[in-house]
């Protein structure tokens, strides 16, 4: 396992390089001049030169570079161009709120999309099959901030059941009510997801002898389907919660928005309007860094759910 571990992290490593060098290129194709936009038009040449030094933005592109990944590979983020702090102390700051939604929202989806998946499976091409498959496509086909925007308005505005603004709050309860909307919006996707995937993968798994020989040595249905079916089933499932955990955090950014949110969809919104290069590179880094975490976390969850797999080779 520990070898394992090691070989898939020295894997990452060529995966961390590309993702830097994609950061530090994406970043600066963003249009406009990150000292006129922090200094305002109305700034003099000397001041806007003399912000490029103290930046480093006058430098050639690949001195930037070059430093850029030397601060990287040290740990050090930089300094906000904007605000003055450092980066990581102005994501710390929103961290939490964003991974609070993100894994409200991942356990409604398994809540949710293994029993309308398994459901769908047990009783395909009836109207159970047929009720979860339209929830799952209708949940596939809205963006986040679309069905955000639904939501808002029927919970919100009409019915008056939830706050407009997703707030923070000392209150737990109030802390719960701010969340919900936001949480069940991301939440909808996620069950979707893990619905169309649950379905399929249990389809296969009770066509298998196993499944039919179980059945004729008369094991009860609960067991069946619990036991022997669904644990079979995992390893598709676990992979698509893995993968989809970075278009769960994107979709975070979007949400975080439209509710008016805590977050780092407001930190990275607030770094393109002011054209905050170390900012933004940080955020950027810091999303890729997870989803790489996530994808070796996704891996290691195999062996404990289904103990065929080995980590030996």
């Amino acid at each position: 396992m520990i070898r394992y571990i090691i070989r898939r992290l020295l894997v990452a490593i060529p995966t961390l390089l590309a993702m830097l060098t994609m950061v530090f290129v994406l970043v600066r194709l963003v249009p406009g001049d990150a000292a006129v936009a922090m200094l305002g038009d109305q700034a003099s040449e000397q001041a806007l030169q003399a912000l490029r030094e103290r930046l480093g933005l006058d430098q050639p592109i690949f001195v930037q570079y070059l430093s850029f990944l030397g601060d990287m590979l040290r740990g050090d983020f930089g300094t906000s161009m904007s605000s003055g702090r450092t980066v990581l102390s102005e994501v710390w700051t929103v961290l939490p709120y964003t991974l609070e939604l993100t894994a409200a929202a991942m356990v409604i989806g398994v809540l949710f999309g293994l029993p309308l998946g398994t459901a769908a499976a047990l009783y395909r091409n009836r109207w159970p099959d047929y009720t979860t498959r339209l929830i799952s496509l209708t949940g596939l086909s809205f963006p986040g901030f679309v069905s955000g925007i639904l939501m808002l308005l029927a919970f919100a505005v009409w019915l008056r059941w939830l706050p407009v603004m997703s707030s923070a709050s000392s209150d737990p309860v109030t802390h719960l009510r701010n969340l919900a909307l936001p949480a069940l919006n991301l939440g909808l996707i996620m069950t979707a997801y893990i619905t169309r995937v649950t379905r399929s993968s249990m389809l296969n798994v009770l066509g298998e002898d196993f499944i039919r020989t179980a059945r004729a040595k008369g094991v009860r249905p609960g067991a069946l389907v619990m036991r022997h079916a669904l644990r079979n089933a995992l390893i598709p499932i676990v992979t698509v919660v893995g993968l989809y955990f970075g278009t769960l955090i994107g979709n975070s950014v979007l949400t975080e928005i439209v509710f008016t949110r805590p977050g780092l969809g407001k930190l990275i919104l607030g770094a393109l309007q002011s054209r905050d290069y170390t900012l933004l590179q940080g955020l950027m880094v810091i999303f890729a860094s997870f989803v790489i975490l996530v994808n070796l976390l996704t891996d290691l969850i195999y062996a404990a759910v289904d103990p065929r797999v080995s980590y030996a080779k």
